[in-house]
């Protein structure tokens, strides 16, 4: 193993090295004022589209002052949001982690008749809006359906309740994790865990071992993604939670809610949580990147 990762480090020096010998070949390096044009453009576009809304939103967040804007984040309809938010990522977290793991080993560990379907099945949740997402569940599971109305007389409410916004979270947040695994575990191979049963070890042990060590980066990457997705939701919750006040109202549905009632500094509270929270993702993806930089 040891010798298998010396050759993998060798050769990842030659790829770095054979890269900055051609950005710095003569024949290969474009002119300074195009390297220069491309950084202003996408200097400018950034400033426009990400920094500027950004700090628009917690300039109208905080323009009543800090006491209001703890107010609006206090009101019992911002707080059972916020709960019912972190509620639904907690539970579609695990659930994607262990199923995109597992989606992710089966295709590229295993050969089997219709492998090509489950692989395309998997970046439907890309394809399909999130508000079509929201209708097939209000279809399948709506109260007047055969599932539903089986559902309701076991007392189980699933549409317009926090059962229907778990399910399109997990629908729409479905494939990022298994998507970020499948690639790299396509590039390691499977020659490490071949040789871990080789010498002894079962199926759980390679796994604890050898493969989640090998994928943990892409895994957290996966992790981080999903969190963000699953906090930002609208199209396909909005569908399914009926907006009942108190209930069924996550953080972007209630910012929604605000903004239409003109109650903008509680939409604009709302709105800079999210986007604080959506910048602490952010921060945390850099250190995991700096830190398997610094470990590579």
């Amino acid at each position: 193993k040891t010798h298998l990762k010396t050759q993998t480090q060798h050769g990842n020096n030659m790829a770095t090295q054979s890269t900055y010998d051609y950005q710095n070949h003569p024949a290969t390096k474009d002119p300074a004022w195009v390297k220069y044009t491309l950084i202003a453009l996408a200097v400018s576009f950034m400033a426009v589209m990400l920094v500027v809304p950004l700090i628009a939103v917690f300039y109208e967040a905080l323009k009543d002052g800090v006491s209001a804007y703890l107010s609006a984040l206090a009101d019992p309809d911002a707080l059972h949001a916020i709960k019912l938010t972190l509620i639904t990522t907690a539970i579609v977290l695990p659930i994607n982690t262990v199923i995109g793991v597992a989606l992710a080993y089966l295709i590229t560990r295993h050969k089997f008749r219709g492998k090509f379907i489950i692989t395309t099945l998997l970046d439907l949740p890309f394809a399909v809006s999130p508000v079509v997402a929201g209708l097939m569940f209000v279809l399948l599971f709506g109260a007047n359906t055969l599932i539903g109305s089986f559902f309701e007389s076991l007392g189980i409410k699933i549409i317009f309740a926090t059962t229907g916004i778990v399910l399109a979270t997990l629908f729409v947040t479905f494939p990022f994790i298994a998507r970020e695994i499948i690639p790299l575990m396509q590039s390691i191979g499977d020659s490490e865990e071949e040789a871990s049963l080789t010498l002894g070890a079962n199926g759980w042990q390679m796994f604890w071992h050898v493969t989640l060590p090998n994928i943990k980066w892409a895994l957290l990457y996966g992790i981080i993604l999903t969190n963000a997705r699953a906090m930002g939701e609208f199209g396909a919750v909005s569908v399914v939670s009926g907006h009942i006040r108190g209930e069924t109202n996550t953080m972007p549905l209630l910012i929604e809610i605000a903004y239409n009632e003109y109650a903008f500094t509680t939409a604009f509270a709302l709105s800079s949580l999210l986007a604080l929270l959506a910048l602490v993702t952010l921060a945390v993806q850099n250190v995991m990147s700096r830190k398997k930089v610094g470990r590579s």
